[in-house]
């Protein structure tokens, strides 16, 4: 999910809307938003179905999450520099026409590289979206009303991630998987008329401030060595390689160029200064870490739901569904109930569920129903409601308040990032539970004798249904690998529900936190 931005209305300018204007600027507006966070997620169950079009892995395709993510957390850090110098109308208008294009850009791609490079333009154009509606929707509502701005904003940005896999899902099982794009081009069309329409003559300041482009020159050379180093590891052996050692070493060299940089730079393009503040510091660890692990998860659970166990997309997406409902129903009171008690005891309750929801998946038997993989999600709904609205306020408290944008964009930047290398390291690890529970499962169907007794009666079995030796065999391979694939998931399960237990102690050491008005959230 998209973390909360401090981006504030200007003091002085023109009058807020009113009337129909008012509700059709800020229902283009949420459109705004509602797109960009709809493409972070409805592309998650859809990935077999474009891998398999593709004629690729489903674990190439998954950089068509991957390369959209890191894109967009990269150009995060750009977002307050463009909107100072050229205006929030204009930057939102151009990023939502230019978020338009690449869409149709990725729905025409011809084969994979294609569409990541497509997929890769999409993510740059989309930074400033999220912020930038934020901004103008708190710019059009007058004071009293910007609540209600910032309770709009927040509901779409967790809607759409609850219409992302079941749209994705259905789109893909029924119409054409390119068509999880072009969905996007009236959307933008209607946006961008409404927007242009309602907030003409209504530009915020602008003013001139150098950039820091080395730093950012840095920022992409090492974050995108990382990233495609994790993406393509599995595949050449990873350390093996001499190509995964170099671009490590390019990752490791930039990443430690960029720290010293922009701790020396009069105007850096992000403030690691902010580290020095325990909250922060301490509060971005266990926000990408959680984060991390949630976005890891639910690219996993679909993936699994359609290779393994033979769910159509639309299906794997409806298991997704009750999170967001979820959700949905109880951000609204766990916002109360952070402008009451610490948000440490709120990001604690939201690790516990966390933890129950992994650990109720780890339960999962091969014959399980839709509702058994659906309740788990249900909890974890509980989770995303407290998780990020407490996380934010952990993160965000104790900063001064000329640094809130800064803090707030470098905080998002790294969520961000974490979520996209999450992607590509949650294959990976599956991959290899999976290889070590089918080797051991070898080795016991493989007895002492070379072949087992149950082995010996599964061939029999066969047999008997009319199936040659060679089709008996491979049913048997194919029970098997399904296992394996299984007792991998459910590891990962387990393993996540330990990780996000663990992150507890880091929590309260930050300073108590709460929260003194209104306090919104977004998902990603």
């Amino acid at each position: 999910m998209s973390s909360a931005t401090a981006t504030a209305a200007p003091s002085a300018g023109p009058a807020p809307l009113t009337g129909t204007a008012l509700g059709v600027t800020a229902i283009a507006l949420a459109l705004g938003t509602f797109m960009q966070v709809l493409d972070s997620t409805i592309a998650n169950v859809s990935i077999p179905t474009i891998a398999g079009n593709l004629g690729v892995s489903t674990s190439q395709g998954t950089w068509v999450i991957t390369s959209f993510a890191v894109a967009n957390g990269i150009s995060v850090p750009l977002t307050g520099w463009l909107m100072g110098r050229y205006g929030v109308v204009k930057v939102f208008l151009a990023s939502v026409v230019m978020f338009t294009i690449a869409s149709f850009l990725c729905g025409v791609a011809w084969n994979i590289d294609s569409l990541i490079m497509f997929r890769i333009l999409q993510g740059a154009v989309s930074g400033p979206m999220i912020p930038g509606s934020q901004a103008l929707l708190l710019m059009i509502f007058p004071p009293n009303k910007r609540g209600t701005a910032l309770a709009i904003w927040s509901m779409t940005t967790l809607v759409a991630p609850i219409c992302g896999p079941i749209l994705g899902g259905y789109i893909s099982d029924n119409i054409s998987w390119p068509w999880i794009f072009f969905i996007n081009l009236p959307v933008g069309a209607i946006c961008t008329f409404l927007c242009w329409q309602g907030l003409q003559g209504r530009e915020t300041p602008t003013f001139r401030r150098q950039i820091d482009r080395t730093g950012f020159m840095l920022l992409i050379v090492w974050v995108g060595a990382l990233q495609i180093m994790l993406d393509t590891g599995k595949d050449a052996d990873w350390f093996n390689s001499p190509v995964i050692v170099v671009e490590t070493l390019v990752a490791v060299v930039g990443f430690l160029a960029w720290v010293i940089w922009e701790l020396n730079d009069k105007q850096p393009i992000v403030d690691l200064s902010l580290f020095k503040t325990r909250n922060f510091a301490l509060g971005c660890v266990v926000l990408c870490i959680g984060y991390a692990i949630f976005f890891g998860n639910n690219l996993l659970m679909p993936l699994w739901l359609q290779t393994q166990v033979g769910y159509q997309a639309f299906w794997a997406g409806m298991v997704a569904a009750p999170s967001g409902m979820v959700a949905v129903f109880l951000t609204p009171f766990a916002a109360r109930m952070l402008n009451k008690y610490d948000a440490r005891i709120m990001a604690t309750v939201s690790m516990i569920f966390f933890s129950l929801s992994f650990y109720m998946r780890s339960l999962y038997t091969p014959d399980a129903s839709f509702v058994t993989y659906a309740i788990p999600m249900a909890v974890m709904g509980v989770a995303m409601s407290t998780f990020f609205i407490s996380m934010i306020a952990i993160v965000l408290n104790g900063v001064p308040g000329q640094q809130m944008p800064a803090a707030s964009g470098l905080s998002n930047f790294a969520r961000i990032v974490a979520g996209s290398f999450a992607a590509s390291l949650a294959t990976t690890i599956w991959d290899r539970f999976e290889s070590n529970h089918q080797t051991r499962l070898a080795e016991i169907m493989g007895g002492a004798g070379g072949t087992s007794q149950p082995v010996a009666e599964a061939m029999h079995q066969a047999s008997g249904l009319g199936l040659s030796q060679a089709q008996g065999a491979g049913m048997i391979v194919h029970q098997v690998v399904g296992q394996a694939y299984l007792g991998a998931a459910l590891d990962f399960f387990r393993v996540s529900g330990i990780i996000v237990l663990l992150l507890i102690p880091l929590i309260w050491m930050c300073g108590e936190t709460r929260a003194s008005g209104p306090v919104h959230a977004a998902a990603d």
